[in-house]
């Protein structure tokens, strides 16, 4: 008996005495903090509801009777694929498209969207590169903001803020053309 356990301390100590090699870590390095650029942008996004062609359709819609004339109740969720361009004009040049979501999320007569949106850029400077949205829009007041959480190529890691205002907006049928002013930090 005294001698198995003199056998298992003998073990536990070899056991505890042995040196471990492990690949799992690497020495450390001194943090260098990254240079940030801050890039404003101005833009105009085209979101059409109506025609033969819209950009934003229902894709789901809530269990409920709407109200009518409503072009956007609440519960309703839109696919969208709008055009951006350099101007409020629809013929004004592309510079890319919105493509996303977006809730109807107000039950009050303020209208409320909560968006998740990828703006992505098909010409110029930021070719190929997107701006990740993902934030409330409280469509009805003049001054809104919405948040810019991230991005791809030359906007990997982008935070920020979009200022919009309402250029042009039919409350009949819920076509809006936005104006779009851009503020982002990004390495």
């Amino acid at each position: 008996m005294v001698r198995g356990i003199l056998l298992a301390w003998i073990v536990v100590l070899s056991i505890a005495a042995a040196s471990v090699h492990c690949e799992y870590y690497s020495t450390s390095t001194p943090y260098e903090p990254v240079r940030q650029k801050k890039t404003h942008l101005r833009f105009f996004l085209h979101d059409t509801l109506s025609g033969e062609k819209p950009t934003a359709v229902i894709v789901a819609r809530a269990n409920s009777t709407p109200k009518r004339n409503d072009p956007t109740p609440f519960g309703t969720t839109f696919a969208i694929d709008d055009p951006l361009t350099e101007g409020p004009e629809l013929t004004s040049k592309v510079i890319g498209n919105a493509q996303g979501l977006y809730l109807s999320s107000s039950q009050d007569k303020n209208l409320t969207l909560v968006m998740y949106v990828d703006l992505g850029f098909t010409t110029g400077k930021f070719k190929g590169s997107s701006l990740s949205v993902f934030s409330r829009n409280p469509v009805t007041e003049a001054n809104r903001e919405l948040a810019v959480v991230g991005g791809r190529g030359k906007f990997r890691m982008a935070r920020g803020f979009i200022k919009v205002k309402t250029s042009y907006l039919n409350t009949t049928n819920g076509d809006a053309v936005l104006e779009y002013k851009v503020t982002v930090v990004h390495p």
